[in-house]
């Protein structure tokens, strides 16, 4: 591993746990011993026992206990220790003799480790280093070559496990915290927004702006060439937090207005007295946070990743506020306004425009479940799209699998709704 890291210009202060600083023998059995019946892992552990000592028994001392160790004297424990020794061998026929270990053994020397270092009883070397950041397009490729080329490689040579550990394992612990933090924060802000408003459809359309605001997030980051890290993610709530109360300021003027004007001209005189409050609030945002942004000291690098997607989540929070959150709220006018109309012609009790529209309804609704089962379903089973599909559509093969079905799925949708509805309503 230090072998492939080291030619990488980027990587500097490797090291591993393996330090090759103790001398050991290597004991290996001869013929002579292999036919008395010797074992090499029994007599490593009788070897073993001679040097180090066995524990014969263990007995109570007060509050403590104390235990008896049998042990050779250490005027035994010389350097002629191994040629000198007698091992207990038993013949075929029960006899028990002695012989010398020279004569059952032979002894290499060889360089070993100083110690052998566990975890969880299996043997662990580390491989440590420091990866530069300053081309964080380079550290990204050298990541990756080490996930998906060294290391599987080294596993499949030597039989080994990997495990990555260091900043990697820190931020993956901190992500998968922050997933469920940011998931409870969100349905939080959700419940909230629900109760305020009084709906359990108006709060989406305050909450739209929140993955609008990842676009100037990941753009920000982008063009400082900063790579996402646990500090971005910090950013991130923050930054969602302050867009989400702009948006929650603006949806309230709308529909206060909407109460003694049209929805559109409410929407108009909404967005125009908001303006400046707003754009107050980005440009105090974004104007505080300019200095961290231009520092070039290295503490202020940990702080960057933030700083960047604040300002210009922010950034583009201001013109998202202004500009989506509006479209979104006409958008759900004309939605509610739709369903509200198909609500009123289930509830006609004729037999003619009623009795039409549910047989629309229950047509189109299948037509839609059999395009979702036959285009979706491989894409589930396989992860990818039906082979005539892409056929039939080449320009399906550069696009992935999962947004190529669900944009096949909204346009058949949009088509059958298109076509069924208007025979339906002309038949009744």
């Amino acid at each position: 591993m230090k072998a492939r890291l080291a030619v990488f210009p980027e990587v500097s202060g490797l090291e591993d746990t393996l330090a090759y600083d103790k001398e050991e023998l290597v004991l290996s059995l001869t013929p002579t011993g292999q036919a008395m019946g010797f074992a090499i892992d029994r007599l490593a552990a009788d070897l073993r026992d001679m040097l180090g000592g066995i524990e014969a028994a263990t007995f109570p001392d007060g509050p403590r206990s104390a235990a008896i160790r049998v042990e050779l004297p250490e005027g035994e424990l010389t350097a002629d220790f191994l040629e000198r020794t007698q091992m207990r061998a038993t013949g075929a026929d029960g006899t028990v003799r002695y012989v010398p270990l020279a004569d059952i053994v032979t002894v290499e020397r060889a360089a070993g480790f100083s110690s052998v270092v566990r975890e969880n009883g299996l043997r662990v070397v580390t491989v440590s280093g420091d990866l530069a950041e300053d081309d964080p397009a380079r550290a990204t490729e050298i990541q990756a070559a080490l996930r998906q080329d060294f290391v599987p490689r080294i596993e499949q040579d030597f039989g080994v496990q990997a495990r990555y550990s260091g900043q990697a394992e820190q931020e993956r612990e901190f992500l998968g915290g922050a997933a469920v933090s940011v998931l409870l924060a969100l349905v939080g802000i959700y419940l909230c927004l629900a109760w305020v408003f009084a709906s359990w459809a108006r709060p989406f359309v305050v909450m739209a702006v929140i993955p609008f605001g990842l676009v100037g997030a990941i753009f920000g980051h982008w063009y400082w060439g900063v790579p996402l890290s646990m500090f971005s993610i910090v950013g991130i709530i923050g930054m969602s937090g302050i867009i989400v109360n702009d948006s929650i300021v603006l949806v309230s003027t709308i529909d206060e207005y909407a109460r003694r004007r049209g929805l559109i001209p409410a929407v108009v005189d909404a967005v125009s007295d908001r303006l400046r409050p707003v754009l107050l609030t980005t440009l105090t945002t974004v104007l505080g946070l300019a200095p961290l942004l231009f520092e070039r000291s290295s503490q202020a690098e940990f702080l960057k990743p933030t700083v960047v997607t604040l300002v210009f989540g922010l950034g583009f929070g201001m013109f998202l506020v202004l500009l989506v959150v509006p479209a979104i709220t006409v958008v759900q006018a004309d939605i509610t306004r739709r369903l509200k109309a198909l609500q009123r012609a289930m509830r006609n009790r004729g037999a003619g425009r009623g009795a039409g529209m549910q047989r629309a309804l229950g047509l189109g609704g299948g037509v839609i479940l059999v395009l979702m089962a036959v285009i979706l379903g491989p894409v589930v089973a396989g992860g990818a799209l039906a082979g005539w599909l892409v056929a039939l559509m080449p320009w399906l093969a550069g696009v992935p699998a999962g947004a190529g079905g669900f944009a096949l799925v909204l346009l058949a949708a949009g088509g059958v709704t298109g076509v069924i509805f208007p025979l339906a309503r002309r038949r009744a």
